[in-house]
């Protein structure tokens, strides 16, 4: 069986992510192919308790050491139990974030500095990167404004300084100038439909021209 495809969506606060990766499922379960979205931090059972150790609390609750090995935990149990059985089976995999948000958020945004991060991205996801990454790229401020309309909690990195959140934009234009053949930039500023448009153009140029 041809292995699956894996696609993971990036950016920052009010990016827009999760509203693209359901636009993007549905085009795809419309072309007869099968689909599994996921998410980061969680996806699996164990991954998804340590879910609520990141997202909730106090915006100075961990060290930005604790949060990088807090999130490479999750993302250990994610591959073993939901990613890599589903990409075996045949099965596309479109993840909201994967390791590069570590690397913005941690190595960027609390400057940790990318050593450490790509240290331990050798060990736990090795040669296991996405097939296709999407940055959807907007102004740290109107990102801010978008995801402060969103309800549901979960805001302890929305909470926080401005000036992280502009490192943390920072950090993904540099993660995408690094490895342009594996990372795509997306125009976030535009209508849902526009951005639409960028990933469908992009999936079809870079993995797939049958495409629908």
């Amino acid at each position: 069986m041809e292995r699956g495809k894996f696609i993971t969506f990036e950016g920052g606060e009010g990016a827009g992510k999760s509203t693209q990766i359901r636009r993007l499922a549905e085009r795809l379960v419309s072309a007869g192919v099968p689909t599994t979205v996921t998410r980061e931090p969680g996806g699996s059972p164990g991954a998804e308790q340590i879910r609520s150790l990141l997202v909730n609390g106090a915006a100075d609750r961990w060290s930005a050491t604790s949060e990088a090995l807090l999130h490479f935990a999750a993302r250990r149990d994610h591959l073993e139990k939901t990613i890599l059985p589903a990409l075996e089976a045949g099965r596309w995999v479109l993840c909201d974030r994967f390791v590069d948000s570590t690397m913005a958020y941690q190595g960027y945004g609390h400057l940790l500095g990318r050593e450490i991060i790509e240290q331990l991205q050798s060990i736990v996801v090795g040669k296991q990167l996405p097939d296709l990454t999407l940055i959807l790229d907007i102004d740290a401020q109107d990102g801010l404004q978008r995801a402060g309309t969103r309800a549901g909690g979960e805001d302890r990195y929305e909470s926080m300084e401005l000036a992280f959140h502009q490192r943390l934009r920072e950090g993904f234009l540099d993660i995408a100038k690094r490895s342009p053949e594996r990372c795509a930039l997306v125009d976030a500023a535009g209508t849902i439909d526009d951005i639409a448009g960028q990933i469908d153009a992009l999936v079809r140029r870079r993995l797939s021209p049958a495409f629908p």
